[in-house]
């Protein structure tokens, strides 16, 4: 059985902005968003990582929606496991649904070159179960205009 590691946390709010700003006001480090994702701003802004190889992000409801299968009014917390390959992901994801998660994204491949899939465990936890991202397989993800 391949080992899992935790790697990113995506915090998912309806207002992006504010959370970030909130965040600053209590003293944490806000990443500066980077010049790709300026206009996206108000749906996706990185948070400075405790550790090397850990990340952490505030998304909107509606651009979770677009990599993850949640619902468009999800508002929680989805915790990221790092899978050794995409094979992985997959085997990884039959395992959750033995253990009768519930699949909120089955095994895809994602715009952002990963493969990628989001189960809700007991609790409710939502885990979503992530390859290393390949370059050459990104595709295109979506368009701000989805989102308006």
């Amino acid at each position: 059985m391949a080992g899992l590691r935790f790697d990113q946390v995506n915090i998912v709010v309806p207002d992006v902005l504010g959370a970030a700003h909130f965040l600053r006001a209590l003293g944490a480090e806000v990443d500066a968003v980077a010049d790709e994702w300026t206009e996206w701003a108000p749906h996706h802004i990185g948070l400075h990582a405790v550790a090397e190889g850990f990340h952490a992000d505030v998304d909107s409801p509606a651009f979770a929606s677009h990599w993850g299968g949640l619902p468009e009014d999800f508002a929680g917390v989805v915790v990221n496991l790092r899978a050794d390959d995409r094979g992985a992901v997959d085997a990884a994801f039959e395992r959750a649904l033995a253990f009768g998660a519930e699949v909120l994204q089955a095994p895809y491949d994602a715009f952002w070159g990963a493969r990628y899939a989001v189960v809700r465990g007991p609790g409710p936890i939502v885990v979503g179960i992530m390859s290393l991202a390949d370059p050459t397989a990104r595709t295109a993800g979506p368009k701000l205009s989805d989102f308006t």
